[in-house]
């Protein structure tokens, strides 16, 4: 299962983890392609996996994977809740280890393991980094200078993006607040 590559460009269309729900498309070679949500439930904040048109998985208040992906293929993919896991074989997302946990049914593949200790569905940070400006100095004034030049349109060749919170919208006052954070120490 290839979670990162999918699209042209390679990875613009790899699963993608937002703030309630994921979307995108994970290739498996002997199945296909699955279908982790279109990223645009029809609420605005979560798919009700209610018909066709409004389905996907969605990231639950304790980062519980739930709902359904579709693989053309092999039908409905189950990431949660599963009554008959306990809870720490259920689908998560483990934002401190940076993966993906637990298991997800398939009705004509069986159990999907996420948490096998080798080969696991790991994730990037979705903010960037307190070293801005790539000199190796995190959190400096350089950094900080660096950070509101870009957003200005003028990024340096060394420069993270100024979409810090990686959420698609370049410059906007959630950017500058995650970057603000994170050089604080916290997270996005």
């Amino acid at each position: 299962m290839n979670w990162a590559d999918a699209g042209s460009p390679m990875g613009s269309q790899g699963m993608v983890i937002g703030d309630s729900f994921l979307d995108g498309f994970i290739w498996c070679e002997n199945i296909g392609w699955v279908n982790l949500g279109d990223g645009t439930p029809v609420n605005g904040s979560d798919y009700q996996n209610l018909n066709a048109t409004d389905f996907g998985v969605n990231l639950g208040p304790s980062l519980t994977l739930e709902g359904l992906a579709w693989g053309e293929n092999i039908g409905w993919i189950k990431f949660g809740p599963i009554p008959t896991l306990p809870a720490a074989q259920q689908a998560r997302y483990d934002a401190a280890a940076l993966r993906l946990r637990g298991y997800a049914w398939g009705e004509n593949v069986g159990w999907i393991n996420l948490d096998d200790a080798t080969h696991y569905v790991g994730t990037l940070s979705p903010c960037g980094s307190p070293d801005f400006d790539g000199d190796g100095d995190t959190g400096t004034d350089l950094d900080i200078e660096a950070f509101f030049l870009c957003l200005g349109g003028n990024c340096c060749p060394t420069c993270g993006s100024p979409d810090f919170d990686g959420d698609g919208d370049t410059g906007t006052d959630l950017d500058i607040e995650a970057f603000f954070r994170v050089l604080g120490g916290g997270s996005c």
